[in-house]
């Protein structure tokens, strides 16, 4: 059964959403093995000592392994190492990049039919919802894309009480749920689950 796991903002050398990830990897069974489709960034620098850290934590946590997902490896690769996963990490970064990424080489498509835990941290969070919610890098204004649609509703992450009035305003044709760093929205195909200081906004207000 798929369950999806937003979350507002993890730093992993912090590790302050270290609990939710153990229920995540329990979900997984325990042990799982990762796949990571580190797409958030075009930049280089610093790719290497992330996926260290990365690795280093999930192990911890108890993945029998972590493999990542180059965007340049074939389709049919692609999603063998998909269905061979157990649970899938989505980072944080830039979602923009990620979804292009995920739709101009289909694994967008590999992420509608998985039946398993996705783990979406910041981008990776937003990414998988129908719209999300980020803050223009041009002007004190936020921005709505559109995601993957994974899930169907808008979100917001490293959300903080000073976002309330615009994200009323936002929510007027759509709902959205905002997630503080930390903090997690966990789907199943019956249930939504909030963890930490989560605001939802519907109809123009905060509910």
């Amino acid at each position: 059964m798929l369950r999806l796991y937003l979350l507002g903002g993890e730093d992993l050398s912090v590790k302050g959403s270290r609990d939710i990830d153990r229920q995540a990897f329990k979900d997984a069974g325990g042990a799982p093995l990762v796949v990571v489709f580190p797409w958030t960034s075009r930049a280089k620098a610093g790719q290497d000592k992330y996926r260290r850290q990365m690795v280093d934590y999930f192990k911890e946590l108890g993945a029998k392994g972590v493999r990542f997902v180059e965007p340049s490896l074939p389709f049919p690769e692609m999603a063998k190492l998909v269905e061979e996963s157990d649970l899938i990490y989505l980072p944080g970064g830039d979602p923009k990049v990620l979804v292009e990424r995920m739709r101009n080489t289909g694994a967008s498509l590999l992420l509608a039919n998985y039946e398993k835990v996705i783990l979406g941290n910041s981008a990776g969070a937003v990414a998988m919802c129908s719209e999300y919610v980020l803050l223009s890098e041009e002007s004190d204004t936020f921005t709505v894309s559109s995601g993957l649609s994974l899930v169907d509703f808008g979100l917001a992450v490293h959300y903080d009480p000073y976002m309330d009035a615009q994200l009323e305003s936002l929510s007027t044709s759509r709902n959205i749920f905002a997630i503080p760093e930390d903090g997690a929205v966990i789907i199943t195909c019956c249930s939504i689950s909030l963890v930490g200081a989560v605001a939802v906004f519907q109809e123009g207000r905060k509910v």
